[in-house]
């Protein structure tokens, strides 16, 4: 039986965005980061675990309501998608961009699972953007931006192979 193109693509892009392939998985990016380390600079490399962190979780979920809601107003770049300290204000602070970070995936994965969303059509809003490109664009930077967070633990001596 010959598979169903439009469900192959989503899954292939689920794949993307959640299982990452190639690429480093975030929770196990994530836990190489106790909170000690979380604010640590080293030389050479210009930001922190939770800089990154909270990058990723704005730049995601301006992707993510990019993509659905035509109202949307992206934060001012770029010191809207940036954390404003170097470590996080507070143990419950990192605990809810992780929180903010894991929900606002899942709404891309319920986005792009939905046979109802052509991921094709151009965002009426946008200027030719469409939920298949923003999918594919939020599973890039994140792929990014973990292999940075992976490279800052080696560097602390927390990442192992």
């Amino acid at each position: 039986m010959k598979a169903n193109p439009d469900q192959a693509l989503r899954q292939h892009v689920l794949y993307l965005l959640t299982e990452g392939g190639a690429h480093a998985m975030f929770d196990d990016v994530i836990k190489q980061f106790p909170a000690e380390v979380r604010g640590k600079k080293v030389a050479n490399f210009p930001h922190t675990a939770w800089m990154l962190l909270e990058h990723m979780r704005v730049a995601q979920w301006d992707i993510l309501e990019f993509s659905r809601n035509a109202k949307h107003k992206s934060p001012k770049w770029p010191e809207g998608y940036w954390a404003k300290t170097e470590a996080p204000p507070s143990e419950n602070a990192w605990t809810k961009s992780v929180r903010g970070f894991r929900q606002d995936l899942k709404e891309m994965e319920s986005l792009v699972k939905n046979p109802k969303t052509d991921l094709f059509a151009p965002l009426p809003w946008g200027d030719g953007q469409t939920v298949l490109r923003e999918a594919l664009l939020l599973a890039d930077h994140n792929a990014y931006h973990l292999g940075q967070m992976v490279t800052l633990s080696r560097m602390l001596g927390g990442w192992t192979d």
